[in-house]
């Protein structure tokens, strides 16, 4: 005899599955609510109290967990002695597990979900039936998704027939051989997922002994940080990241680098309630603006660097209208410059038929109908062989209650208010980071970023600022550790800087903006981006 154990939550598929194995000469044993529903459809069932001589007890908590169960699955059908004891103890060979769990995911994905709630939707069967067969899958088929039931069902057919006519040759049998073994990785990789969801819930330490990173996967990119790379897209369970709502409308697919400049797009434009437009390259912005609209916030953005923004990824943090997208048809028309990924919350359908006749390469992307979102999950930073976990650098304007102004010059009120929007600007971009921006409008004017020397930083951003440096805001995203980059602002004309402070040679860079009369705010905070 045959024996097939179909226990799931999901119950996607199962009548097929079920109908198509007795096809097959299989004997179906069954729980609870999967038994109920294969019993309506008038297909016979083994009640699994048949096989552990059992009832069903605790409100359903006891089902599967037997002896009976679990030697079906996990004895091995290759060892004599084994097959001998299952004989003797009458124990039913059960050669596919077909096994999905409660929904602990689903549940707690509600932020009011008490914990009496949340460990009632804890599987303990399911998981231990899954990891026996997936323990013995030359010997047993653990089937966790219905995807694969129409898989299983072809690879038993064609199981079936080779042992009829008993020319089970090596080539099928390593096709068998990976088919089991295949099924079994993801069995086991489906339970890791589950319970990595569970010590999730239930830990109260932010950076507990032992952590799994749980992903699941959304598509295949490209390719990877180079053509000759290979990348995939994973996402956090139950992630409020906008990247679960990312939806291609038109264009390119997504390369590792398009994917990771649209995340530094996202982390730079969520920072704003106003319009916001960043262009990325690299995954730091050459351009951050806010305007009155999006199309202003677009155009101050690419006009910021628009040597830099060609083939950039512009993103933006308001829907695109055709006024928006007639500034990309008008970047491409002067500069005769491409932009190569755009991302917004919505794209009006007239900016997406202009946006097509300016270049049909041009990937478009939506991600959903609001920036409103706070993200929760941690900062994962990956090294050779592990990672770093950290707590995410969000509580920018928190603060700004902190900042103290260390100069004799007082910084006006529209000076505090740019300095406050560089600093959310080189929160974004990557270190060390010195940037200019502009005296009135919200928008950057020059950026030095990713140097090894923080003079060097401050040189290109102000060589970049150019005329535009004179009576701008500067920013540094750390500590002068000398006087030369307040020495050589005060040359382009700068009336006003906000740094990180807290080097022991800070009295000479207080001293060096004294003496140009250039106003200076303490941070108190330092505002890396690597």
């Amino acid at each position: 005899m045959k024996y097939a154990l179909l226990s799931v939550f999901d119950k996607t598929g199962i009548i097929e599955l079920a109908k198509k194995l007795l096809d097959l000469g299989y004997k179906i044993i069954s729980t609870g609510g999967t038994a109920k529903e294969l019993i309506k459809k008038n297909i016979k069932v083994i009640p699994v109290q048949e096989i552990t001589g059992n009832p069903e007890s605790f409100d359903g908590r006891m089902k599967t967990i037997s002896f009976e169960i679990e030697s079906g699955i996990l004895f091995d059908r290759t060892n004599k002695s084994h097959v001998k004891e299952a004989k003797d103890l009458n124990i039913k060979p059960i050669d596919i597990v077909v096994c999905n769990l409660y929904p602990f995911e689903k549940t707690i994905a509600n932020p009011k979900v008490s914990v009496e709630t949340a460990v009632e939707n804890i599987d303990v069967g399911g998981p231990t039936m899954i990891r026996a067969a997936a323990k013995n899958f030359k010997n047993v088929l653990v089937v966790v998704d219905p995807k694969d039931y129409q898989r299983v069902i072809s690879f038993c057919h064609s199981e079936s027939r080779h042992r009829r006519t008993k020319n089970l040759e090596r080539s099928f049998a390593n096709a068998q051989d990976d088919i089991r073994r295949e099924l079994a990785a993801k069995a086991f990789a489906h339970l890791s997922l589950y319970d990595s969801q569970i010590a999730k819930f239930l830990e109260k330490e932010i950076f507990p002994s032992e952590i799994t990173i749980p992903g699941r996967k959304v598509n295949d990119l490209r390719y990877g940080e180079n053509p000759h790379q290979k990348a995939s897209f994973y996402l956090e369970p139950n992630t409020n990241s906008l990247f679960k709502n990312l939806k291609k409308i038109v264009g390119r697919e997504l390369s590792f680098v398009n994917l990771t400049d649209i995340n530094a797009g996202l982390e730079s434009v969520r920072l704003f309630r106003e319009p916001c437009a960043a262009i990325i390259k690299h995954n730091s912005p050459c351009g951050i603006a806010l305007g009155k609209n999006i199309s202003q916030a677009l155009e101050r953005a690419i006009d910021a660097d628009p040597e830099s923004a060609f083939g950039g990824t512009t993103v933006l943090n308001k829907p695109m209208d055709l006024k928006t997208a007639k500034v990309i048809g008008e970047f491409k028309n002067k500069k005769r410059a491409n932009i190569d990924i755009i991302a917004a919350p919505q794209i009006t359908k007239d900016a997406l038929e202009y946006l097509v006749e300016v270049r049909k390469s041009m990937g478009i992307y939506s991600f959903g109908k609001t920036m409103n979102y706070e993200p929760r999950a941690m900062n994962i930073k990956h090294i050779a062989g592990g990672f770093i976990l950290q707590t995410p650098d969000n509580d920018i304007e928190k603060g700004f209650r902190a900042w103290k102004v260390v100069t004799r010059k007082k910084p006006s009120p529209e000076e505090i208010k740019q300095m406050k929007i560089a600093w959310k600007f080189i929160s974004r971009i990557r270190s060390n980071a010195v940037i200019v921006v502009d005296k009135d409008l919200p928008m950057t004017r020059g950026i030095g970023s990713g140097q090894t020397s923080r003079i060097k930083s401050t040189r290109i951003a102000l060589e970049q600022g150019g005329k535009y440096s004179q009576d701008g805001i500067l920013a540094s995203d750390s500590f002068f550790p000398f006087d030369d980059s307040v020495k050589l602002a005060a040359k382009y004309g700068i009336s006003g800087i906000v740094q990180q402070g807290g080097s022991i040679n800070d009295i000479l860079s207080i001293e060096a903006a004294n003496n140009a009369n250039v106003s200076m705010v303490f941070t108190g905070r330092r505002a890396f981006w690597h």
